[in-house]
């Protein structure tokens, strides 16, 4: 296979952006902008979340058996920068960015549009990164989108012509 075309084909997948948090039960928090996301399921309603295995949002994860899936909106590129780094809790806040506990414990960020709080149904593992299976329990939005609701998502292509993760 060439290994540049099968990089070229992975690539034109779009994804969204998004931050997942998780927070143990000894109080461990992470957070982490992710873009491997889909529905997987209407009833239960499950996602699933590709997660570097070697990353700290993954062992919170399996710690807390719960993750939030914070959807960022068009204009939070830098809350995308923001957890594409190291982060740490002060206080209310990680990173800066403020936040709340959802129902199974994990943060869900203040100031973004939407929110789905999940619990841990299923890891599947694979390569570098891991399938988290997550069944929303709780979901929120801040205001209903005007248009479609994809259309109101912070997506991997909005951060440039050369900001690429994956292939």
């Amino acid at each position: 296979m060439d290994k540049e075309v099968k990089k070229i084909a992975l690539r034109m997948i779009p994804y969204g952006l998004y931050v997942l948090t998780a927070e143990s039960p000894s109080g461990k928090i992470a957070g982490a902008t992710v873009n491997w996301v889909t529905q997987c399921s209407f009833e239960p309603p499950l996602v699933v979340v590709g997660v570097k295995v070697e990353s700290t949002i993954h062992e919170v994860i399996e710690e807390a058996n719960a993750f939030a899936l914070n959807i960022l909106g068009k204009d939070q590129q830098p809350v995308a920068n923001l957890f594409a780094k190291h982060v740490e809790r002060d206080g209310e806040t990680i990173s800066g960015a403020p936040f709340r506990s959802g129902k199974t414990g994990s943060p869900i960020l203040e100031n973004t549009p939407a929110f789905l709080d999940c619990r841990l149904v299923q890891v599947v593992a694979g390569g570098d990164h891991s399938l988290f299976v997550g069944e929303v329990v709780d979901a929120g939005i801040v205001k209903t989108p005007e248009a479609r609701p994809d259309e109101a998502t912070l997506w991997l292509k909005d951060l440039g012509e050369k900001v690429f993760y994956g292939g």
